[in-house]
């Protein structure tokens, strides 16, 4: 449950900085029931449709798997400023055989 609200709060901060596209806005998408949570852009960046997310977290076995991360300094970063461990972690946008030559989790 920790993680959770951790998880939505940071989330919640990061959707309230305007996207630097004039016709984009941010959504949140938080679903308690399978523990996953987005970030997404949705809009017009000139001639170009913007909808997807930038952000995907879920919470599996007690860890954060963050399954998609475009931000610039990264998701995991900010779980780790706020005092979450490494090792509660996992990269899931990397391949599994790949996860063990970071710092994080590997599941």
């Amino acid at each position: 449950e920790q993680y959770r609200v951790l998880v939505k709060s940071l989330l919640t901060e990061l959707a309230a900085i305007k996207p630097a596209e004039e016709e984009v806005e941010s959504q949140l998408v938080f679903d308690d029931d399978h523990s996953s949570y987005q970030l997404m852009y949705i809009g017009w960046n000139g001639s170009w449709r913007l909808h997807g997310a930038v952000i995907h977290v879920r919470l599996r076995n007690g860890k954060i798997w963050i399954e998609e991360d475009g931000t610039e300094d990264g998701f995991a970063s900010h779980l780790i400023e706020a005092g979450v461990p490494k090792s509660d972690i996992v990269l899931a946008f990397h391949a599994p055989w790949k996860r063990q030559y970071t710092e994080f989790a590997v599941a």
